[in-house]
């Protein structure tokens, strides 16, 4: 058994310069200590990532579960994905209507079926089947979190990483979507090796415009820079933003290692994060 755990979740990249992010400071850092709590007690890593990105869903505070924005459809379409890296398994979800926590379906996909990712209305049936919590009125619950953004593809994620006192990682990553976006678009966030990947050395969740990180398969180039090309782990995801950058995207990601080195870069106007240090120390920032 290892003596070593970590953690990073991420509220999303991107922060407008004339608002303050107290609220979601706040939120992050009772996160992590949550999620610290969590780990040093000795839950997997699989059930921290699960409860740390439920808990952002929950918050109205991120553009993820109650926090989404409808598409141009006026409709709530979600995506998440969960993977569990000493076993590789994995679920997903894409463009779920009408459940309080992705998430929590994307880890159902993994545990009861023999897929990975479920979409649209067969992701609906299958919550549903599962007695998921729905959204009962969605005009009453969904508080769109995202202020006016200017970008072409504005965007809006949450995600967690975690290595246990196992030595197991994890990732999980859940999204309401790009701001404005067309009917059934889904974009990294719930595509296994582009917005979530989980394997034996490495963890991590990506932020952004989606469409960019899709093109790079940027969460599995992660940790094929570091298998293959004996990056580490710093290396590999700053190359990799830069790859994304170098199409024209923004964003950023999370990453932690077997080891419980953290990275945590990013080429878009800040990003909201929180990190439980190997030596236990949180830290929160948003630029």
């Amino acid at each position: 058994m290892g003596q070593t755990y970590a953690l990073l979740l991420h509220g999303g990249a991107g922060v407008l310069a004339d608002r303050s992010y107290d609220p979601e400071r706040a939120h992050m850092r009772e996160l992590a200590e949550t999620g610290k709590a969590m780990l040093t007690r000795g839950d997997s890593a699989l059930d921290v990532v699960t409860e740390i990105v439920r808990q952002l869903e929950a918050s109205g505070l991120y553009v993820a579960g109650k926090g989404a924005s409808p598409n141009q459809a006026g409709r709530y379409e979600l995506d998440a994905a969960i993977m569990d890296g000493s076993s590789k398994k994995a679920g997903a979800v894409a463009a779920l209507t009408g459940f309080i926590s992705p998430i929590k379906a994307a880890r159902c996909v993994m545990e009861e079926t023999p897929h990975v990712m479920l979409a649209g209305r067969g992701a609906e049936r299958f919550a549903g089947m599962h007695e998921l919590e729905r959204v009962i009125s969605v005009n009453d619950y969904y508080t769109p979190a995202a202020a006016p953004d200017s970008r072409a593809i504005a965007t809006g994620t949450v995600g967690c990483v975690a290595l246990d006192l196992s030595g197991r990682l994890a990732a999980a990553t859940s999204t309401g979507g790009t701001l404005n976006k067309l009917e059934g678009r889904i974009g990294d966030s719930p595509i296994i090796g582009a917005g979530c990947w989980s394997d034996g050395h490495v963890a991590v969740s990506c932020t952004g415009q989606g469409e960019y990180f899709l093109r790079q398969g940027t969460a599995k180039d992660i940790s094929a820079r570091m298998k293959y090309a004996g990056e580490s782990l710093e290396e590999a995801a700053r190359n990799a933003i830069s790859d994304v950058g170098a199409l024209g995207g923004e964003g950023g990601v999370i990453a932690v290692d077997a080891q419980g080195n953290l990275a945590q870069p990013f080429n878009s106007p800040g990003m909201k994060r929180a990190a439980v240090h190997a030596d236990g120390t949180i830290t929160v920032d948003v630029d």
